[in-house]
């Protein structure tokens, strides 16, 4: 018999008013494709200190608090490995301050308002973005709706 394990994977939503930080990847696979700061956990590793690891590797940035947005599940495929199930935990917080460095696995970093995401979903590297993306504009809503109508 043959088990088909799943590997752990945590990521980061940055946002910064209305836009959300996405990379390109920089290998394999779907380079050149549009990601989202996160990586495998690694052994004995936090879900939110392994996203917070990725963050910082692949844009230099930090943040402070984060909510959990959600848990998605995905494949990934390694070639000579072949493909396999990945959890994908992820988190949300608001940029303080500092310019994203694309580094380890991205190949740049960019600011993307929110309401152009539907339009990049064919650029996506991977098919659980789409949800992802829709949980995070229920988060901004939400956050809106909390902060209450802006005051002149």
């Amino acid at each position: 018999m043959i088990y088909d394990y799943p590997r752990a994977a945590a990521g980061v939503l940055v946002v910064r008013g209305d836009d959300v930080l996405l990379l390109e990847r920089a290998h394999p696979p779907r380079r050149g494709f549009l990601d989202v700061p996160g990586g495998f956990m690694e052994a004995g590793e936090e879900i939110e200190a392994a996203a917070r690891r990725e963050l910082r590797e692949e844009t230099g940035l930090a943040l402070g608090r984060v909510d959990m947005l959600g848990f998605f599940w995905d494949t990934y495929f390694l070639s000579g490995f072949g493909r396999f199930p990945v959890m994908n935990f992820y988190f949300v917080g608001h940029w303080r301050r500092g310019v994203p460095r694309a580094a380890d696995d991205a190949a740049s970093a960019s600011w993307v308002p929110l309401g152009a995401l539907p339009r990049l979903r064919r650029r996506f590297a991977w098919a659980h973005m789409t949800p992802l993306f829709r949980e995070l504009a229920r988060w901004a809503r939400r956050r809106s709706a909390a902060d209450g109508p802006a005051r002149g």
